[in-house]
């Protein structure tokens, strides 16, 4: 590693669709929250 090295920074791109899939991530465990506790009320 010298000082001259450019700072490892991600593209651009690549922090969009990290924070795309950060996002997405989220709303899929949201929506599998939401399914069992529908299945789950509609079991009774």
């Amino acid at each position: 590693m010298l000082w001259s090295d450019p700072e490892d920074e991600p593209p651009e791109e690549l922090r969009d669709a990290q924070e795309m899939l950060g996002r997405l991530g989220l709303l899929m465990a949201m929506a599998m929250i939401l399914a069992m506790l529908v299945i789950g009320l509609g079991e009774r």
